[in-house]
């Protein structure tokens, strides 16, 4: 999928003394064109195809939270929700279904309201395991540690080799 044919939107979040977040910016791209009517398999294919293979559907837990040993993508398949990024004093975005945020390692996120259909695809870079991690103070800095030795993916979720991500999160953005 040629990466300009999408609409992307970039959000710069900063540690706030309990969320991380990243020196990476989190990438929004809003209506991804997919050739399939039922969204939660074209995702599926579309970030396998790309090495980030999806590994769950479900909604967005209800509470902040972030990972700090990897990078996300979630693909909205159905429905509409309000998310918080960047923890309790993060931005508030909408997303629909068709869109995809891609999160850097740190990334707090919390679904705020939700459609009742609402669902989203998960996947996470090839051979990535996953944790979660509440945001706090006393975990901040070893988490902030750990965020630092992520590597880049080679590759966008989205849009593969020639997407944003490749550009946008090289290695040594800039201290957490």
């Amino acid at each position: 999928m040629p990466s300009s044919a999408l609409t992307l939107e970039q959000l710069q979040l900063h540690s706030d003394g309990q969320t991380p977040n990243s020196p990476h910016p989190v990438l929004i791209y809003r209506d991804v064109p997919l050739a399939d009517d039922d969204l939660a398999s074209a995702f599926e294919r579309l970030f396998d195809s790309h090495l980030w293979p999806a590994r769950w559907r479900a909604q967005v837990f209800d509470y902040h939270h972030y990972h700090s040993v990897c990078h996300e993508v979630l693909g909205v398949s159905r429905g509409r929700a309000r998310l918080k990024l960047g923890g309790e004093r993060g931005q508030e975005i909408e997303v629909a279904a068709g869109d995809a945020l891609v999160l850097p390692a740190g990334t707090g996120h919390c679904q705020l309201s939700a459609s009742d259909d609402f669902e989203v695809v998960g996947g996470y870079p090839a051979e990535a395991d996953y944790d979660l991690i509440r945001p706090e103070a006393a975990t901040h800095d070893a988490a902030a540690a750990r965020i630092a030795q992520v590597p880049s993916p080679v590759s966008d979720p989205v849009a593969g080799t020639q997407g944003a991500l490749v550009n946008l999160w090289r290695p040594g953005d800039g201290p957490i």
